[in-house]
């Protein structure tokens, strides 16, 4: 009896966590509860919990790191969150709705327009004063919260609105990190950017050369290209989004192949 309540409650649990609703419920309350912590209840203890020192590496220097929680999120969680996320649109530009320039042309230039419009009229109010100067701000569409609503909608929203909306956020977020990293970023360690983007050449060389173990990918895009963003200066969420568009996507054989086999066996039967 025991086992079979243990059995049932483990089964619940999986169906819960693997479904998408439960993040995006998670999230709202995560939010609510942070917004009361932040403003009504002990603000210093909640700064203090975000900048709560994990775990440091390296040594005092160059390449010393230390870890709070706020970094853990940001660098390492967020890099993880754009890299499932990237997947998701190179599936899509593969053999989906984005699959040719006329489908990806209209989120792409919904992505312009949500970064330079929001620009424009933040600069237009603050014309003239020193707080111009965050014209950068308004620019980033947070993809975290735009799919979480998305996901505790579920099948109420068709699935081409689903790949707009990650499409143009996720092209909006990289536009403005790159604003942010050009325009805000005081110092950019071009040792480390280098070695970031000959991490991804190579992974690109390897997806060309027909590499398909994933462990490579990984090893080479930990250590590699995450590391070298997070020491570069330029935030780590774009390694997330770079590797995984250097994940090989292709189907082992092609669709010729593919139809004369499926036509062998056929016959065989």
């Amino acid at each position: 009896m025991t086992r079979e309540i243990s059995i049932k409650v483990k089964r619940k649990f999986n169906q819960l966590m693997h479904n998408q609703a439960t993040a995006g419920v998670l999230l709202i309350i995560s939010t609510v509860v942070a917004l009361i912590w932040a403003n009504w209840g002990d603000s210093h203890s909640y700064h203090d919990f975000w900048h709560k020192n994990l775990f440091r590496f390296g040594e005092q220097g160059q390449f010393f790191y230390n870890v709070n929680i706020h970094h853990f999120v940001n660098d390492f969680l967020m890099a993880i969150f754009f890299f499932m996320t990237g997947l998701e649109i190179k599936r899509e530009i593969k053999a989906g709705e984005l699959s040719s320039f006329k489908k990806a042309v209209v989120p792409l230039s919904a992505a312009i327009g949500g970064m330079v419009v929001p620009a424009l009229i933040f600069v237009a109010f603050n014309f003239g004063n020193d707080s111009v100067s965050g014209w950068g701000v308004p620019m980033a569409t947070d993809i975290a919260f735009s799919l979480g609503i998305l996901a505790i909608l579920g099948t109420r929203v068709p699935l081409s609105l689903k790949i707009f909306l990650t499409a143009l956020a996720i092209a909006d977020d990289i536009g403005a990190v790159l604003v942010i990293a050009i325009f805000y970023t005081e110092q950019i360690v071009k040792v480390e950017l280098l070695s970031a983007v000959i991490g991804i050449a190579v992974l690109v060389i390897a997806n060309f050369a027909g590499i398909r173990n994933r462990n490579f990918y990984y090893v080479v895009g930990i250590l590699a290209v995450w590391v070298s963003f997070v020491y570069s200066g330029v935030h780590a969420t774009i390694a997330g989004i770079l590797v995984a568009f250097t994940v090989p996507a292709d189907t082992l054989i092609d669709t010729r192949t593919y139809v004369k086999k499926t036509e062998i066996l056929i016959d065989r039967l």
